[in-house]
C-alpha cells in the first residue's frame, strides 16, 4: 500500500499503521484486487480494502475487450461506490452487508474501503449448497426487495444487473439464435416494465454469498452479501433465477427450483407486511411468479451471446426461454 492509502485507512479506521496485508483476489478482467489489510490500535483488526484501477484496455478472458466493455466496467465500480456510501446503511438487518469506511477516488482509480465480514461471523465462502443455505441466500434476497421495493435510485445503474440488454449490444449481435434475438426487446420490456419495482442486487451469484459458521449462529445459518456494482431499479425476479442458476445444475432445477422459489415467496411476504404492509403483496407475487422464466430467458439471451458453452445452459434453462419465445408468439 501507497503512502497516501496507508494514510487513508488509518484516517477511516483509527488506527495507529498498517502491520500486514493479504490479496484475497484479483478482480475481473485484471482490473485491480482485493485486499484484508491488518491494523493496529484502530477500531477494527482488520478491513477490506477494493483497490479498482482500470487498465487501458481490459483484458476480458472470453475477448469482450470494447470501450463499451471498459466504459460499463468503471461505472459499475462508481455504483458501487455510490451504493456503499449512500444506501448500503438502509438496508434491513436480515440483509447483512459490509459497512462503508471510505473511499478515495479520481479519474483513474478507486480504493474502497470496507469493513471485514469475518470478523461480523461472515468467514465461509461455498461452492455447493445445502437446502437450508439455499433458502438462506433467498431470504437474504427477500428482505432486500422488500426494503427497497418501489424506491428509486437514480443515481445507481437505471436498470440494475450486468447483462441488461441496454449494456449488451456486442453480445446481442454475436446472438445465434435468431428467435432469441428476435425477441430480446420484448422479453427485457417484460421486466423492465413490470408494476411491481425494486433495486436488485445485479450479481446475485453463488461466490457473492458470505456464510457463518455454525459456532457462531449455533447451527442457523446466516449470511451476508458483497459485490454491489450493478446494484439498480429493477424486477427481483431476476436476482432470484440468477442466484438459482448459479447454484443449481440442471437436475437440481428440475427438482427444487419450485419449492425453493415458493420459501423466496414466503419470506418476501413477510418481509413486506413488516415494511410496507398497505402493499398489494398477491398481485406482486402473480406478477413476479409469471416473469421467472422471462427472467431466465433474459439471462439466456445474455449468455447464448457471450459464452454459448457455458455450464449454465442447460435443459432446464432452454425449456423455459421457449416457453416465453411460445408466449411472445416468436417460437415456431
Amino acid at each position: 500500500m501507497g503512502e497516501l492509502n496507508s494514510e487513508l485507512i488509518c484516517k477511516a479506521t483509527g488506527a495507529s499503521a498498517i502491520v500486514g496485508s493479504e490479496k484475497l483476489q484479483s478482480l475481473w478482467s485484471g482490473c485491480g484486487e482485493i485486499v484484508r489489510v491488518f491494523l493496529n490500535d484502530g477500531l477494527f483488526d482488520s478491513i477490506i480494502v477494493k483497490h479498482i484501477k482500470l487498465p487501458e484496455q481490459i483484458a476480458h478472458p472470453r475477448g469482450w475487450n470494447s470501450k463499451r466493455a471498459h466504459q460499463r466496467k468503471w461505472r459499475s465500480y462508481q455504483v458501487e461506490c455510490h451504493w456503499y456510501q449512500h444506501y448500503a446503511k438502509h438496508c434491513p438487518e436480515q440483509s447483512p452487508l459490509p459497512e462503508c469506511l471510505g473511499v478515495l477516488q479520481n479519474e483513474h482509480e478507486i480504493y474502497l474501503l470496507l469493513s471485514d465480514l469475518r470478523l461480523a461471523g461472515f468467514s465461509e465462502v461455498k461452492n455447493k449448497l445445502t437446502v437450508d443455505e439455499l433458502r438462506a441466500c433467498l431470504n437474504w434476497l427477500a428482505s432486500f426487495h422488500a426494503n427497497f421495493m418501489q424506491q428509486s435510485a437514480p443515481e445507481l445503474w437505471p436498470i440494475g444487473c450486468y447483462w441488461h440488454l441496454e449494456t449488451r449490444p456486442d453480445e446481442l449481435a454475436a446472438l445465434a439464435d435468431t428467435q432469441l434475438k428476435n425477441a430480446a426487446a420484448a422479453i427485457d420490456k417484460k421486466l423492465s416494465s413490470a408494476r411491481f419495482q425494486t433495486l436488485v442486487h445485479g450479481d446475485a451469484k453463488l461466490a457473492n454469498f458470505c456464510f457463518s459458521g455454525a459456532a457462531q449462529t449455533n447451527s442457523q445459518t446466516r449470511v451476508a452479501a458483497v459485490d454491489f456494482q450493478y446494484v439498480g431499479r429493477g424486477c427481483g425476479i431476476k436476482d432470484v433465477a440468477y442466484f438459482l442458476g448459479s447454484c443449481l445444475n440442471e437436475q437440481e432445477c428440475e427438482e427444487l427450483a419450485e419449492a425453493l422459489l415458493d420459501d423466496y415467496f414466503l419470506a418476501l411476504n413477510r418481509a413486506l407486511e413488516s415494511s410496507q404492509p398497505t402493499l398489494d403483496r398477491q398481485a406482486l407475487n402473480r406478477e413476479w411468479r409469471a416473469l421467472y422464466a422471462y427472467a431466465w430467458a433474459d439471462f439466456q439471451r445474455f449468455l447464448l451471446g457471450w459464452s454459448p458453452g457455458h455450464w449454465k445452459i442447460n435443459t432446464y434453462s432452454q425449456t423455459l426461454t421457449k416457453q416465453v419465445l411460445q408466449q411472445l408468439g416468436k417460437y415456431h
